[in-house]
């Protein structure tokens, strides 16, 4: 902490802050404690039924396990926002729109054309 200089446009990071590294109460580091020696308890165990050399079966791990279920059923877990509305709208209906513009002014300019004789066709089967 001693040496660690804050940039001038960012945000001193809050496990940096010495009002919030230092002056925390006592509930919240015990709980903070606690939270952490159950996750690195988790973690042995885990680790050691990874590196057992006379395991026969799989092992479970909840979050792979949580994390397949939301990739496989991506409806349960979908919240609409603003991004994903606009990007629906970028990718869903801006483009039939512009392709039902394109080939609309195209197919009128065909058509003008063919009108007042200007158009030179040539014979082709696929048009």
């Amino acid at each position: 902490m001693a040496d660690y200089k804050a940039a001038p446009l960012a945000t001193l990071p809050k496990t940096l802050d010495p009002k919030e590294y230092y002056n925390l109460a006592p509930e919240f580091r015990r709980a903070e404690e606690d939270r952490l020696a159950l996750r690195a308890n988790l973690k042995r165990q885990y680790l050691l039924q990874l590196n057992n050399p006379l395991r026969k079966e799989h092992i479970e791990d909840p979050a792979l396990t949580r994390w397949v279920h939301a990739r496989a059923n991506p409806i349960l877990y979908f919240r609409p926002t603003f991004k994903t509305s606009l990007l629906g709208f970028m990718f869903g209906v801006v483009p039939l729109f512009t392709l039902y513009f394109v080939f609309k002014t195209d197919r009128e300019k065909k058509e003008e054309q063919i009108k007042a004789g200007t158009l030179a066709r040539k014979f082709s089967l696929a048009s």
